[in-house]
């Protein structure tokens, strides 16, 4: 091969605030030398982006979000697929997966395949799919209708809440498959024994999140006039555990003064709202909404203590290792978060930062006393967090194992 193929890369939606490991990731691949086409299966639907958006520069191509809004080119995927074997190879496939998941949702990834095998790009291009679930399956499709090969990324939801068997046979089929924290590519791995399955942390871009310039208030909680001053950032989701975060503020001792900032948009705004104003707490929360990187940037810096309560929703749905969490470590702020999932990969225990059990009010509201009191312990899981960041959570690293994984399947074509 005389040069790499063109990356097409299926996600979700694009752009998305919440996904900035992705954009992040795809300037660093386009910085690495590799050409992208970005294919996205619904239309953003955040009103801002973030600065690193700005400077990718891949073409960005929408897929029909329904079937039934773009008819005509779900029909000239199909009058342009059907004549070829790889077509009837993946009617058979879609009519397998469909069988043990007879829902509309799968019809319209088979739909979307076919638009995508149609609209690709001409010439040399390698398929990848961001998200193991929705986007590897119109990934999966469109390459047995082409007869090419495809790789995963696999993240947080999309492993906890995808049936095992279609884990299973799309990590089978996948030339290789790629996630973000142990925990997840343990439970890959244990799904796909045929399978490559490989660990790349995202990390952080450190020019965008320098070393804060200056050191913070030694706040203690005593002054009503000067208080703690707590951040959480995240879609207001149920995985997240805004309404655990609230319950124990709830339980904080009346004499410790603090005040909350949250940053993020999503549905259950209203309903948390609503929690804090039932608990007496509206007064000492700030619900900030989406704020682009830059102004989440400045909140991390002006925030003497960083919580995430995530947990595990009913479904299965859970955090990997949240990118916020990282993020505020990198500018020294010292984190309380969840024992769950790939969190502690990062943060260790009075070292790097505080954890506690998942959906336990009253030990999250013990961690955050404790911290709140003692700004030199708030210093020491600080500094140590910043320090991890900056040695081991460099995006460079991940960006050039998926460089590497690339270019070593492409040799192999």
């Amino acid at each position: 091969m005389t040069s790499d193929p063109l990356l097409v890369i299926v996600v979700k939606g694009y752009p998305r605030l919440s996904e900035t490991f992705i954009a992040q990731e795809f300037l660093g691949l386009e910085r690495a030398g590799l050409r992208l086409h970005i294919v996205s299966l619904r239309h953003p639907t955040d009103k801002k982006t973030h600065p690193v958006h700005d400077e990718i520069w891949a073409d960005v191509s929408y897929l029909p979000e329904y079937l039934y809004q773009e008819p005509l080119r779900v029909l000239r995927g199909l009058l342009a697929c059907l004549p070829t074997r790889g077509f009837w190879n993946a009617t058979k496939l879609f009519l397998r997966d469909l069988l043990r998941d007879p829902t509309p949702n799968r019809g319209r990834r088979f739909g979307q395949a076919l638009v995508l095998a149609n609209e690709l790009p001409a010439g040399q291009v390698w398929l990848h799919a961001h998200f193991a679930h929705t986007p590897a399956s119109v990934t999966r499709y469109a390459a047995v209708i082409l007869g090419r090969p495809f790789t995963i990324s696999a993240h947080a939801k999309d492993i906890w809440t995808s049936p095992d068997w279609e884990l299973s046979e799309k990590m089978s089929e996948a030339d290789w498959t790629v996630t973000c924290t142990a925990t997840g590519r343990d439970h890959l791995a244990s799904l796909a024994p045929n399978g490559q399955v490989h660990l790349a942390y995202h990390g952080l871009d450190l020019g965008r999140f320098p070393a804060p310039e200056r050191s913070r208030p030694r706040r203690n909680g005593q002054r009503a006039s000067d208080p703690v001053q707590l951040l959480t950032v995240g879609r207001a989701v149920p995985k997240k555990g805004f309404g655990v975060l609230l319950d124990a503020l709830a339980l904080l001792p009346q004499d410790l003064h603090w005040h909350l900032t949250h940053i993020g948009g999503g549905a259950e705004l209203p309903r948390l709202q609503d929690q804090a104003m039932r608990l007496g707490l509206a007064s000492r929360i700030e619900w900030q909404g989406a704020l682009d990187q830059r102004a989440v940037l400045d909140a991390y810096r002006e925030a003497d203590l960083f919580v995430l309560a995530s947990r595990v929703t009913p479904d299965g749905d859970r955090d990997g290792l949240p990118n916020v969490i990282v993020e505020a470590a990198s500018q020294g702020l010292a984190c309380i978060a969840s024992n769950l999932s790939g969190i502690p990969e990062f943060l260790r225990n009075d070292d790097t930062g505080l954890l506690v059990p998942p959906e336990d009010p009253r030990a999250l509201a013990d961690a955050m006393a404790r911290a709140i009191r003692d700004p030199a312990l708030r210093s020491r899981l600080g500094s140590n967090a910043m320090a991890l960041v900056r040695q081991n959570f460099d995006f460079a690293h991940g960006i050039n194992q998926l460089t590497g994984l690339f270019r070593q399947s492409w040799s192999q074509q």
